[in-house]
């Protein structure tokens, strides 16, 4: 008899909580708010209790439940340490997976969320069938996570996948600083903040939104509509993808790349304009590599944990 999953992705303002069966299939999701006052010390009974009233709603027992992967927006090691999570006010530096299974009585394993999407779109989404991919996730920051051989890269300090951080440019007082301290990263040029900015620094202002603020989904709508300006900034975005990706390629030399984030709603247009880029600057025994859209959208990060238990 199949048994059943839960995938957790745990995120700053609400956890994604998904029920699935071996198989991958989606029987129930919701969302809890996640409290990170007092250094998040609600966040894993907000949790146990979510993950008890969703085996009772199901009419399920523990015993046909055979895990909960979390997912978590931080350095993970072993699948179960997780190091401390700025932006859950400092929750984390524990043995996560130990005290979760304690309060719900299931086993857990804990992975990074970026590689939890990754796991989730090569499991049920836009990498489904391959066996090497990179998920690529451009949001606020750019995410990234790698599978070889079906297999994480998790790297040996938790930081395998930051492909956001590659630097495209050494440092300079003359760039911003990224979040991690450093300049010339690649996030800073190729994320949904990173497009804002070269937008403005190219002339664009609030006054191109249709919203009173200039946001990364303005350039690419305006892009697509031919508006010169916009043109000029998301082919710049794109070289600058094209040479992160190349960069990647070069290393791990991925079946697929797989596309995701809020940047990434620019669909098919969004594609057109970085694989020619990659190709430019790809070593020539990657540039037949595919690039794909995300399938999953929110969903990638909870599939993904739940897929730490099927293997």
């Amino acid at each position: 008899m199949s048994k059943y999953l839960f995938g957790i992705d745990l995120g700053g303002t609400t956890a994604k909580i998904g029920l699935l069966s071996e198989e991958g299939r989606l029987f129930d999701k919701w969302e809890i708010p996640t409290r990170i006052e007092n250094y998040g010390k609600h966040i894993l009974p907000d949790l146990a209790a979510a993950v008890k009233k969703g085996i009772e709603e199901n009419a399920l027992t523990n015993d046909d439940i055979l895990g909960i992967g979390l997912a978590v927006p931080g350095a993970v090691l072993n699948e179960k340490d997780v190091a401390v999570c700025v932006n859950l006010n400092g929750w984390g530096g524990c043995d996560v997976a130990e005290v979760f299974s304690n309060l719900t009585g299931l086993p857990v394993k804990v992975v990074n969320d970026a590689n939890a999407a990754a796991l989730g779109e090569l499991w049920q989404g836009g990498g489904k069938g391959y066996k090497s991919m990179v998920m690529v996730t451009l949001g606020t920051g750019v995410g990234g996570g790698i599978i070889i051989d079906g297999k994480l890269l998790k790297g040996a300090h938790g930081a395998g996948g930051e492909i956001g951080h590659l630097k495209l440019y050494p440092d300079t007082e003359e760039l911003d600083t990224c979040g991690c301290g450093k300049s010339g990263c690649a996030e800073q040029f190729t994320s949904a903040t990173g497009i804002v900015r070269l937008a403005k620094e190219m002339g664009m202002t609030d006054a191109d939104s249709k919203f009173g603020f200039l946001s990364s989904k303005d350039v690419f709508d305006l892009a697509i509509d031919g508006q010169e300006k916009a043109l000029e900034v998301v082919h710049c975005f794109a070289k600058e993808m094209g040479r992160m990706l190349a960069s990647v390629s070069a290393v791990v030399d991925p079946e697929v790349f797989v596309i995701g984030g809020g940047v990434a709603k620019a669909g098919e247009f969004l594609l057109e304009l970085v694989q020619p880029e990659f190709v430019k600057f790809a070593f020539p025994a990657c540039e037949e590599t595919e690039f794909h859209l995300a399938e999953l959208g929110n969903d990638a990060g909870f599939f993904g944990a739940a897929k730490l238990f099927v293997d």
